[in-house]
């Protein structure tokens, strides 16, 4: 059983983005939450509110055990760009890109059996 929760307008590089998904893939969901409570990276404050919304719906709208929960997946997609421009010497502009990112969180439940003592 799966759940998953999306934010399609994050406004940060899809680099940086990636290196905090990328960290919490495979913990599980109370460990990853504390990591992004406690992470340096401003982005991590985005990654929390839709891990926190993949937990809730594996919660309210599938009946998952939040406590068996882990992050199957968690990628990263371009979205938008906004365009603008900085005005340069002799009259000229240079363009400047600001880009938005996608961000897909899937969580699901694993039985007590699957869990490797490793990873407890």
């Amino acid at each position: 059983m799966i759940a998953l929760a999306k934010d399609n307008t994050i406004r940060v590089s899809i680099l940086k983005l990636a290196n905090v998904a990328r960290s919490i893939v495979n913990l599980k969901a109370s460990k990853a939450v504390n990591q992004l409570k406690f992470s340096q990276k401003r982005i991590s404050r985005s990654v929390l509110k839709v891990l926190n919304a993949a937990i809730a719906n594996a919660e309210n709208n599938k009946q998952l055990d939040i406590d068996n929960l882990f992050i199957k997946e968690a990628y990263v997609g371009k979205s938008l760009t906004m365009k603008r421009f900085k005005p340069r010497a002799k009259g000229r502009a240079s363009s400047i890109k600001k880009p938005f990112s996608k961000l897909t969180i899937i969580v699901e439940e694993r039985k007590i059996s699957s869990i490797k003592k490793g990873n407890k």
